[in-house]
């Protein structure tokens, strides 16, 4: 099978083309702005985004099986993608978010009303507000294709305006393992690391589940998608099966990085502010990954313990320490020495 892939340099998408190159041919079109290191097959062509249409033509020769864009983040970028292979390529692959649901808006507080109904299913209701990161702090500062147009559900519509390319969607979760930009469990490690005995999380906050995916099980479900003809016209989820509340992932972290302190849970009125969540945690976002396993035959094959032991040894081999604001250690002693609970 011939794959193009657009991006495919970043923390899952080398895994993705990693994959994928083990059994196809496969072109990976980026900027050249990481070093990546692919297999001596792959293909590259290093061009910026704008220059998309130009090289696109250079694949009229021998088609793509399968586009995959790991990257569009907003209208504009998906329209590249579409406007290059429509009428060259016989599928696309997008990669989406799960922060296309009705419950992503809830949680950052830009709708009101009661919580959405669980698990989400891919038939789950849509936000209805659009531009979900404009003027907010975030991903915007570690990914720089999140624009202030970025929004998923722009991203698919575009994607699926084009039928001649039977497009697939892939919502994933949010995704940890050694190279995660987002250092999603760095807070809890380093306490670990530091010899806290008492790690401290408001109450809403430890009871929270949402999505989750370790790195190489998401890359395997891509590469199914990718690879897999009857995925064409369909959308799924891809999480684990199920979700562990925060304050269980703590646990978990802490089992495998060999920490035998104890997790205390604080009423939010006396938990450290740097401790409180950035959203609204009474929303859950529990995801029913149930269609890409029956449909593709999606599997982990990782070991949770195992895979979050890598991901603590990533963690370990940084030399970052994160925002020492974030890090109040007297603050946190004193929440947790003056609440009985």
């Amino acid at each position: 099978m011939r794959v193009a892939v657009i991006g495919g340099t970043g923390f899952i998408g080398s895994q993705v083309v990693g994959r994928l190159a083990a059994e196809h041919d496969v072109t990976v079109f980026h900027r050249g702005r990481r070093a990546a290191t692919f297999p001596p097959s792959v293909r590259q062509i290093i061009a910026g985004r704008d220059r998309l249409a130009e090289h696109a033509a250079s694949f009229r020769s021998q088609p793509p099986d399968v586009v995959l864009d790991m990257i569009s983040g907003d209208e504009h970028q998906a329209r590249a993608v579409v406007d290059a292979f429509r009428g060259v390529a016989g599928r696309l692959v997008t990669v989406s978010s799960m922060d296309v649901y009705r419950t992503y808006e809830i949680a950052l507080g830009l709708a009101g009303g009661a919580p959405e109904p669980l698990p989400l299913t891919e038939d789950s209701a849509l936000r209805t507000v659009l531009y979900p990161y404009r003027g907010r702090k975030g991903a915007a500062a570690v990914f720089d294709w999140v624009t202030p147009e970025y929004d998923k559900i722009l991203v698919e519509r575009v994607a699926r305006a084009a039928p001649e390319l039977r497009t697939t969607i892939l919502r994933l979760p949010m995704v940890y393992g050694p190279g995660d930009p987002l250092h999603r469990f760095h807070g809890f490690v380093k306490r670990m690391d530091d010899g806290r005995r008492v790690i401290v999380i408001e109450e809403n906050w430890a009871r929270w589940r949402g999505p989750m995916g370790y790195v190489e099980d998401v890359a395997a479900g891509i590469a199914r998608a990718v690879t897999n003809e009857s995925a064409a016209g369909r959308t799924y989820n891809v999480a684990e099966a199920d979700a562990l509340s925060w304050g269980d992932w703590a646990a978990a972290i802490g089992e495998a990085a060999g920490w035998h302190g104890r997790i205390v849970t604080l009423p939010r009125e006396r938990t450290p502010p740097h401790l409180l969540p950035s959203f609204h945690p009474e929303q859950d976002w529990i995801a029913d990954s149930t269609r890409i396993r029956q449909e593709l035959g999606y599997r982990e094959t990782m070991d949770r313990g195992e895979a979050l032991a890598r991901t603590i040894r990533w963690e370990r081999a940084r030399a970052a320490t994160g925002d020492p604001a974030g890090f109040d250690y007297a603050a946190e002693d004193r929440a947790a020495m003056s609440y009985s609970g």
